[in-house]
């Protein structure tokens, strides 16, 4: 019962630590695709997507990028930028996205620290979730999408970032 009792407590505390919509994102650099370094400063004072998705070239990993990419053009037209993340190497981002001619950066978190950072991060294994986060220019968490659809993630955000823009004006 004390284990229980514990594990629960435990459960509870990770929990409480979560990040949430409102919270300044964690910063990070991490090596795109072409090993060019991306650090999240940069994306201040613009709209960004951040999709974390659990291994390059699988079947829902593929669908969810490919989804991504064919929305490309919507997103810029609003101003966003769009980021692929996954515990994969540069190389395998590489072969990633030159199979699938994906048209935004793949960021590779070999050692997973990013997907610890925010809180994607599978237990006992070193493959992230299916997470969406949204950051406004400001750098804000301004919607997260948790186990979200692959198929149907760049769609939902498209639509959530166009209520978010408006909301601005």
């Amino acid at each position: 019962m004390k284990l229980i009792t514990l594990l629960c407590s435990l459960l509870f505390c990770i929990n409480a630590f979560a990040l949430k919509v409102g919270d300044t994102a964690p910063s990070f650099t991490l090596a795109d695709q072409a090993g060019q370094k991306v650090n999240s400063a940069d994306f201040k004072n613009q709209w960004t997507v951040l999709f974390f998705y659990p291994k390059a070239d699988t079947p829902g990993c593929t669908k969810q990028a490919c989804a991504f990419r064919d929305n490309t053009k919507k997103f810029k037209e609003m101003g966003v930028n769009i980021y692929g993340i996954s515990v994969n190497s540069v190389e395998d981002q590489k072969k990633f996205a030159e199979k699938y001619k994906l048209s935004f950066p793949l960021l590779a978190d070999e050692d997973a620290k990013v997907a610890k950072m925010f809180e994607v991060k599978r237990p006992l294994i070193d493959i992230a979730k299916r997470w969406t986060f949204v950051l406004s220019p400001e750098n804000k968490i301004v919607d997260i999408g948790e186990d979200v659809d692959p198929v149907l993630d760049s769609e939902r955000v498209l639509t959530k970032i166009k209520e978010l823009q408006n909301a601005r004006r």
